[in-house]
């Protein structure tokens, strides 16, 4: 029988009623532990940590809580050898993608400790400068933020079970507001240790931090006026949620991340044999393989000028046969396993749907798996296709396949374009994705991406610009960096996550303070700031 990861909730350890869900080794098959949330008191969760755990965190200053982060993050470093074992048994992924989910995280929390120190010793944050309601401007007006008084509630995805905790944990414990992880259950083990070594540690006060395994079931029902819900997952799942009284009556802030076609545009002057189509070329096999393309912010969609839509193809390929699949454990394999064979599903379905409008230049079923089985394992090698016609295209705007899958298509180079924008089809094509987390633009000018970028941004959360300028120093299309906006407009969900210490935003509250100018003077331990 395999161990039962227990619920930490109002303070203590708590297992879950009935047979509850079974955590797999993606290669092999195996079953390792198992969840359950059911019957667990959510009531006593939610009132422990808003009472207990709220105030202790709010009765301290940014500076102290921030220095709580330092403190987890130097636990979490000592303990990176257990995590990456925990990621190899139940993610199947390879150490250098395991380390983009746990070193990811760790230098997140990081971040923020360093960044949330600089607010010193102030329990609120000003917002702006004052402005006088009277003549004599002996009336004034001050914006203030304060911390939320609620939960923060965070529903994240299977495919970061680390980063996605502590990339929203680390701005909500700096805020002051106590954190509630509802991880997906495919990969909760990870989040699961983490959390685990965190309340062993005591770090944090009691109700600061706690975790539910399992069923999200009774979780929303739970949510309160001045609660906070972080959501990453699909967009049909996070439809559901906009329609729950908590967000509708009540009135609790919901943040979504969904789903996302991102795109990676070559410019009309990346032709093959220059820096910038190497750099291109790079970048999509890298996003295809990283994590088996089990990423958010992978490249799905691959825009080139029509003249160049073989070359690349070819040099796409050429990088793709290098990649081999299979099991993380033999040290040739570079790409790792899928989460689940329900995934694996997902994914060939997705595959075929792409077929009936694309057509398959890299067919990934030709390729051998190594040391796995492919009855048992969820591997599967990567699959490029190519839609020569996208303007008439259906699919490759609408269906993402969350694995090692993308669509590469040519676009119209206008010649005569004003402004220097040549590339406005493969803007236009972009935008068909009807808003993504991330674009990446390759060009050898550094000059010509500014326009291109400026015209994706209204669509897409951000827009990433690689040059030969920045071939060493640039960050990635799919990292996503702490100080940097995470999130994107339309079906990627409208949220905001991170973005320096603007991420602190979602989990305060501004108000706005009239007074006279002397009392405002005297308003003490408020650090400005620039939510």
């Amino acid at each position: 029988m395999t161990e039962r990861l227990k619920n930490y909730i109002a303070g203590r350890w708590t297992s879950g009623d009935g047979a509850g869900a079974v955590l797999t080794d993606p290669i092999s098959g195996e079953a390792l532990v198992s969840v359950s949330s059911d019957g667990i008191d959510l009531d006593a969760a939610f009132r422990f940590a808003r009472e207990t755990g709220g105030a202790a965190l709010r009765s301290q200053s940014y500076a102290t809580r921030a220095a709580m982060l330092a403190e987890i993050a130097k636990l979490l470093q000592n303990n990176r050898e257990a995590y990456y074992a925990i990621a190899l048994a139940n993610s199947g992924t390879t150490r250098s993608d395991s380390a983009v989910d746990i070193d990811g995280g760790i230098y997140t929390l990081s971040w923020y400790a360093r960044n949330g120190a600089a607010l010193g010793d102030a329990f609120a944050l000003r917002d702006g400068a004052d402005t006088a309601l009277s003549k004599d401007a002996s009336f004034r007006v001050r914006h203030v933020w304060t911390p939320t008084r609620g939960v923060a509630l965070l529903i994240n995805a299977f495919n970061f079970p680390a980063w996605g905790l502590w990339e929203k944990a680390a701005p909500a414990l700096l805020s002051g507001v106590p954190v509630i992880v509802k991880p997906a259950t495919a990969t909760a083990w990870l989040a699961h240790r983490m959390v685990a070594d965190v309340v062993d540690s005591g770090i944090l006060p009691p109700g600061a931090l706690s975790i539910v395994c399992g069923s999200a079931s009774g979780l929303l029902d739970r949510v309160a006026s001045f609660d906070v819900v972080s959501f990453t997952g699909s967009a049909e799942t996070a439809a559901l949620l906009r329609a729950h009284p908590a967000f509708v009556s009540r009135g609790a802030r919901l943040n979504v991340e969904a789903d996302s076609l991102n795109s990676a545009i070559l410019c009309s002057d990346g032709a093959p044999g220059t820096e910038a189509f190497d750099l291109f070329v790079k970048e999509v096999a890298r996003e295809m393989t990283v994590k088996s393309g089990q990423k958010c912010t992978a490249i799905r969609r691959a825009f080139v000028p029509q003249a160049w839509l073989q070359d690349v193809v070819q040099a796409l390929s050429a990088r793709l046969a290098k990649v081999s699949v299979g099991n993380p454990r033999n040290e040739s394999v570079r790409m790792g396993a899928l989460v689940s064979r329900a995934q694996l599903d997902h994914v060939k379905a997705g595959i075929a749907a792409l077929s009936q409008e694309a057509r398959l230049v890299f067919d990934g079923s030709t390729v051998p798996f190594v040391d796995a089985d492919a009855s048992v394992s969820a591997c599967i090698a990567p699959h490029l296709f190519v839609v020569d016609h996208p303007d008439d295209a259906r699919c490759m705007h609408d269906v993402e396949v969350f694995g090692p899958v993308a669509t590469v298509a040519p676009y119209r180079v206008d010649r005569v374009a004003t402004e220097g924008l040549q590339e406005a089809h493969a803007v236009e094509l972009a935008r068909r994705g009807q808003g993504s987390l991330v674009a990446s633009v390759y060009s050898n000018d550094d000059a010509r991406v500014s326009p291109v970028a400026l015209a994706l941004a209204d669509t897409h959360g951000r827009v990433h610009c690689v040059t030969p300028a920045v071939r060493e120093s640039q960050t990635g299309h799919g990292n996503v960096m702490p100080m940097s906006l995470h999130g994107g407009p339309g079906r990627a969900g409208g949220g905001v996550e991170l973005g320096g210490l603007r991420a602190l935003g979602f989990y305060h509250r501004r108000a706005a303070i009239q007074a006279s100018s002397i009392a405002l003077e005297t308003m003490t331990n408020v650090a400005d700031s620039h939510l």
